[in-house]
């Protein structure tokens, strides 16, 4: 009897160290899980500003419209009118093209009907819609001399010379634009004046008249002109 009891408290202490190995055990996986708990606890609570940043963010970003976008309050330009860039870039030189006389159809302009060319010069040039006539002299294209030292008479054949040159241009005396008129003598102008009115009504071209030194052969005038085709 005195056996069984003994070994009876011995069973019982050797529970009692079980249960304390288990309980020991137990309290160890118990404080695992509150400290994995409360880390995680700590670890949310200082992740939802990021989180709350990063919603923040993208609710940014998705929430641009092209209402919410700058617009310019300048007036439209025409599809014909360069961009303001254009104009400030300083590399950029913007040069118009003008058409030139050397650019254009150069024609020369010969007739019989009108007395030679004394140098190396054209008695007309056509370009550009526009005859340039050489100063004319009154010279009689047969003889290639002056009808007499007058200046009436080389006023008048003169203006027969240069209405051929025009003639042979395609022009007339009503197409000319400009003449300009030496002299050698301006006494002489109120003579010239009579003569060149008969051929040149209104509206009269424009018109520039100087005395010279001396003209070619000793002539009395000379007269050069330009007239629109």
């Amino acid at each position: 009897m005195a056996w069984c009891s003994v070994r009876s408290l011995s069973s019982l202490a050797v529970d009692i160290r079980a249960m304390r190995r288990h309980a020991s055990l137990a309290f160890g996986v118990d404080m695992a899980s509150f400290s994995a708990a409360t880390k995680l606890r700590r670890l949310s609570s200082t992740s939802k500003p990021f989180t709350s940043l990063n919603a923040s963010v993208e609710t940014s970003e998705f929430s641009l419209s092209p209402a919410s976008l700058p617009i310019s309050q300048s007036s439209p330009q025409s599809d014909s009118t360069p961009s303001s860039d254009v104009f400030h870039n300083k590399n950029l030189v913007h040069v118009t093209p003008v058409p030139s006389v050397t650019e254009g159809k150069k024609e020369v302009v010969h007739t019989e009907k009108a007395p030679a060319a004394l140098g190396p010069y054209s008695q007309a040039i056509k370009a550009n819609n526009l005859v340039f006539v050489s100063g004319v002299l009154g010279l009689v294209p047969e003889t290639g001399k002056f009808p007499s030292d007058g200046v009436e008479e080389q006023t008048e054949q003169l203006l027969k010379n240069m209405g051929e040159i025009l003639k042979a241009s395609g022009a007339n005396y009503s197409s000319v634009v400009k003449t300009t008129i030496l002299l050698a003598d301006m006494k002489d102008f109120k003579q010239v004046n009579e003569i060149y009115a008969r051929y040149f009504p209104p509206p009269s071209p424009a018109r520039a008249t100087y005395q010279v030194a001396a003209l070619p052969m000793n002539a009395k005038i000379e007269i050069e002109c330009n007239a629109a085709l």
